[in-house]
Order: structure tokens, then sequence, then C-alpha cells
């Protein structure tokens, strides 16, 4: 109880500011923010209004009229939108902050493993304009895996691959660094993408990205399912202009969603490929961990071990590991000075 009284009182964060979500995980009580992350901006003559975000932002994705506008200010792992993102990063810090609009955090945020310079910049000068007062960046890969409890501060290879919205690293750990990697602007986002280009070309259907990931969500997988699932979906005839509703399939959506899935194979074969043998044998012994938001994707697991050969075990907090384990930065100094950028 006393430790995490000093950790409130103390106002260290960790955050994941992710392509989909926004997470912020406070010394001594754990994630108390996750929200997607989404801002709804109302564009009146006078300039931009934001009316709301996260969930709320969510919910109002394709369904906007002219004049508002709901923006994922994060995209491909990096900023995009600085004024938004530093508004949606202040409405995150003053609700895990509880409203105390006085409180400057000292915080560690988390960004993609091989990012550069400019974008780095930006995730800190976001953080400082939202009212951090101290922003250490750390590196993702790093902290996915202490999220999913690696042995990243032994001399032990562990595999980890963190399949996000934006952006898949894929990171051979060791040492409390990096011992090789691959960094690919390709993750679920691309997924969707993929789906919603295959119901145009083979429905000629327009649909939206929100559909495009409900699909997904619903009928997705990685590899031919053994039991067919179906749903019914409808968007905008590219004839005639009018809705429809059509049927899709769960292999359907399998065969659609293999081009990213297969240059997300490529990435983590390219990495092994420049692993040293030592590690590697480590790797061959343990196997791949799987985390990120994509990390859910039915089967996944299972084509990635087919074409590897590799042991792969989904991560138990997929969602939450980047956020877990720069909250874990938190306590132990000295990893968090070999994790900084």
């Amino acid at each position: 109880m006393l430790d995490q009284a000093l950790g409130f009182l103390s106002h260290e964060l960790a955050i994941d500011l992710g392509s989909a979500n926004t997470l912020i995980y406070m010394r001594g009580r754990g994630i108390v923010v996750e929200e997607p992350s989404v801002v709804a901006v109302e564009r009146p003559r006078s300039g931009a209004r934001v009316l709301a975000f996260g969930v709320e932002a969510k919910r109002m994705v394709g369904r906007t009229p002219e004049h508002i506008t709901a923006v994922r200010p994060i995209r491909e792992g990096a900023i995009h939108d600085f004024p938004l993102a530093e508004s949606l990063l202040h409405a995150c810090l003053e609700r895990a902050l509880g409203g105390r609009s006085f409180v400057r955090p000292r915080v560690v945020a988390a960004v993609p493993h091989g990012t550069n310079e400019v974008q780095r910049r930006a995730v800190a000068d976001s953080a400082r304009s939202a009212g951090c007062r101290e922003v250490t960046l750390i590196d993702g890969l790093i902290a996915a895996g202490l999220g999913c409890d690696l042995p990243v501060q032994e001399p032990i290879g562990s595999l980890v691959v963190n399949i996000g919205a934006g952006t898949t690293e894929v990171g051979v750990l060791a040492l409390g660094g990096v011992a090789a990697s691959t960094t690919l602007t390709l993750a679920g986002d691309d997924i969707d993408a993929a789906i919603a280009q295959w119901v145009r070309e083979k429905h000629n259907l327009l649909v939206g990205e929100r559909t495009a990931e409900e699909i997904k969500l619903a009928v997705g997988c990685a590899r031919p399912p053994s039991e067919r699932r179906a749903i019914q979906i409808t968007g905008r005839d590219l004839r005639e202009g009018i809705p429809r509703e059509i049927g899709l399939t769960s292999d359907e959506i399998c065969t659609a969603i293999q081009p990213p899935l297969k240059r997300i194979l490529d990435a983590i074969q390219q990495t092994l490929s420049r692993t040293a043998p030592e590690l590697a044998a480590d790797i061959l012994e343990h196997g791949l961990v799987l985390c990120g938001g994509t990390a859910l994707l039915p089967d996944l697991d299972r084509l990635l071990s087919e074409a590897t050969g590799l042991p792969v075990v989904v991560a138990a907090d997929p969602l939450r590991c980047v956020a877990l384990g720069a909250g874990r930065l938190l306590t132990t100094p000295d990893l968090l000075d070999r994790a900084s950028i």
C-alpha cells in the first residue's frame, strides 16, 4: 500500500502512443487510461475545435457530417497531425491525473524501433506541450519484450514480434538491447486496407475503414479455417451508387489478407538471417513471442510457426505489452538508461 501511495505521489507515467490506441501506465497503479487514438474535430470558418477523443470519437468514424472529421493523428507509428496528437495526449494525461492540470508528470514514452530523429522529436514535443515536465523516449521493442515477460536483461536471445495497427517490429533481444531487428510501416491497418481492396475488386463494393476492421474482427483468419464463418456487410455499389448488402466468408478474407501477412513473415525471416548463431540457438529453443493487437488474428501464430519452424506463443496481454513493459522501466533505472533513445 505504501509503494502504491509513493508511486501515485511521484506522478511517474509510461505512455504508449499507438496508431490504434493510446495507453498510460501510472507507477503504483498500472494502466489507468486506454483509449482509441482518434480525435473528432469540428472545422468551422473560425478554426478547428476538438469535440471528442477516444471511444466517443471512434464511434464517429465514417459517420460525420461535412464540418466534422474523425482523425487518427498517429499513423504508421508516427505523428501525422501534431496539434491533434497534442490534444489527444493532453486529454489522456488529464484523465490519468484525475483532472489535476497543475501536475506536470515525468514520463517515459515508447516509440517504434528504428524511428528517425524527426519522428522521435515530434513525440517528445507533443508530450511536453501536453504538460509533461520530463520526457524520456524508450525503444518500443524493449518495452514490448518486458511486457511479454521475456528475459531481456539476460544473455539469452528472445525473439519478439509486435504487430500493431501502424507498424510491425521484429527484434532479437539480449542483455537489455536489440541484437537484430526489422521494422515495417505495415501492420493491422494494411490488413484492413487489403480487405477493403478485395471487396472493391471482387464485389464492386466500396466500404470504409471501420467496416473493413469489423470484417477482420468477425471473419478474419491467417490460415484457411476448418469451419467457415460468414458476415453480411453493407457498402456503396460502385456502378449504381446506392447501398448494397453482400455476404463475405472467412475463406475470402483469408485470401485477401495474405499479401500483408507475407510481408510480415518476410520481415521475421530477414531478422533471423541477421541473428548471431548463439542467439539463433536460443530462439530455436524458446521460440517467438507475438504481441500487438494483430496478434489476436486467428491462426496467425500457427501460420508463423509453420513458416519459420519455431514455436510461437501469443503474449498473455498482447494489446498492453508495450505499456506494461514501459511501466516496468519506471522501476528499473539501469535498464531504463539502456532502453532510452
